[in-house]
């Protein structure tokens, strides 16, 4: 049984340890109400440009956009995996590369290539001890979604897919639903189907000015840059979320052990107590 020097030096460790955890948690739930409000933020504008995809997409312009055409067959896929660039945020991670391991490993057994770009750092490590081929990449996002620090990394794929180097392309990431609950999600980002832009109300027609393929390029391109950027938003704020709460769940558990090593330390020094008393007792009664 170790003495009451060692009980005391672990609960002023794990005392630390709880500060540590308690003020992350704190840190957590301040980012975690931004991260909701830009995510929130952004879902109007999501909306709007899906609404007009779908309208031009039912519409018969005389040019067809690559976006929005399926191919025959698939022999290579694009992956885009968005993680966290750091940890201590639970089970988020692991949820959603589990997913993407089984999705890859199925496309695999049905004989297709795969290529990935990995936004965020925990999703190309994965990869990378995968094996995976990678051939786009970014990290260190910060707290907030920047499009100029995902375009780069976005625009190989979309190119590639325009190239016919890739036939589907796929968005892996983390959906938020609420602080509790953050739900992997594995789409097909392109080409567009009609599960994705739905239907328009009613008939639309459009004169297109200067002509139909320079208008469609801009704006299914802003399309897809707006899926993938409310993608990362959805993501880092499930980050918060989950850290919160894991980090809530760390300091609940320190405390809990803190009371029961008390608990522990408190007998200890009784017994040494009553130790003593019997020795002194013992010693009084020979004398």
């Amino acid at each position: 049984m170790p003495g009451t020097k060692e009980i005391r030096m672990k609960i002023r460790s794990v005392q630390n340890t709880r500060k540590i955890t308690k003020a992350m948690e704190m840190v957590a739930a301040s980012k975690m109400r931004r991260a909701q409000e830009r995510m929130r933020a952004a879902r109007p504008y999501a909306e709007k440009i899906r609404n007009i995809a779908a309208h031009i997409s039912h519409a018969n312009p005389e040019y067809r956009h690559p976006f929005l055409v399926a191919h025959d067959t698939v022999k290579r896929v694009g992956m885009i995996v968005v993680t966290t660039d750091k940890g201590l945020c639970g089970a988020l991670n692991t949820n959603l590369l589990r997913q993407v391991l089984i999705e890859y490993k199925r496309l695999q057994g049905e004989g297709e290539e795969i290529d990935v770009c990995a936004l965020g750092n925990k999703g190309l490590g994965f990869m990378q001890r995968l094996g995976a081929h990678i051939i786009s990449q970014a990290v260190q996002l910060g707290d907030r979604p920047q499009m100029d620090r995902l375009i780069g990394a976005v625009k190989v794929m979309l190119d590639g897919y325009m190239s016919d180097r890739f036939d589907r392309v796929l968005i892996c990431y983390t959906r938020f639903i609420n602080t509790m609950k953050q739900e992997p999600v594995i789409q097909q980002l392109l080409p567009l189907s009609g599960d994705r832009l739905g239907a328009p109300e009613g008939p639309w027609d459009y004169v297109y000015e200067p002509e139909a393929q320079v208008v469609l390029e801009q704006v299914l391109t802003r399309y897809i840059e707006a899926i993938i950027f409310q993608s990362v938003a959805e993501s880092m704020a499930s980050e918060q979320s989950a850290r919160m709460v894991a980090m809530k769940a760390a300091s609940d558990n320190a405390a809990t052990l803190i009371d029961e090593l008390t608990l522990v330390y408190n007998k200890n020094r009784q017994a040494a107590i009553t130790k003593e008393l019997s020795e002194i007792v013992g010693g009084a009664a020979a004398v």
